[in-house]
């Protein structure tokens, strides 16, 4: 844990409320933009991360240090995550349609529009994988969880992140293999 999250946590632990605020400040980003992929929409993205951020504030004194506090964090996350999903009817799922409205920032708009193209297909086939293997994708390629993490967060071994990684490339890969003609 990084020495300024290191003081936050133990003021915010002692019911320092400016703290607390302050560990909100330092992780709402990554978490937010957690949500943001998993939900498809800010709305819900922004509901997923006050009621993590309200289950982390109220759960401070049970954090024993084990993993890092990012760690932690991303499993209160998870499980919101989890919870969430079971209470949702599978019609409600969101379209990727704020991808349209993404602000392009690459120096050749046509680079940029390709980039984009290839970025929707691929969080598209992540989100086809079996929900296992996809919150083991977000947590460690779009959350940057180290694979120790990961497991943490998901409550597994590691070998079964790693596992669950090779079969998510595997199937990313065979979904953007180039047809292979006969002549």
């Amino acid at each position: 844990m990084s020495d300024q999250a290191e003081q936050l946590y133990d003021r915010a632990k002692a019911g320092d409320p400016a703290a607390a605020s302050g560990l909100i400040t330092l992780y709402y980003e990554r978490i937010f933009a957690y949500f943001r992929r998993l939900s498809g929409n800010d709305e819900d993205a922004q509901d997923l991360t006050q009621k993590t951020f309200l289950k982390v504030w109220s759960s401070l004194r049970s954090y024993q240090k084990r993993s890092s506090l990012c760690t932690w964090i991303h499993g209160v996350a998870h499980h919101v995550y989890v919870d969430w999903r079971r209470s949702r009817d599978s019609s409600q799922w969101q379209s990727d349609d704020w991808w349209q409205t993404c602000m392009a920032d690459g120096p050749n708009p046509f680079e940029d529009v390709a980039e984009k193209e290839l970025a929707h297909r691929l969080y598209s086939l992540v989100e086809q994988l079996e929900e296992g293997n996809k919150q083991t994708v977000h947590l460690h390629y779009y959350q940057g969880l180290s694979l120790k993490d990961t497991a943490e967060v998901l409550g597994v071994a590691t070998s079964t992140v790693k596992y669950r990684l090779r079969e998510a490339l595997n199937f990313l890969r065979s979904q953007t293999a180039e047809p292979k003609f006969r002549t």
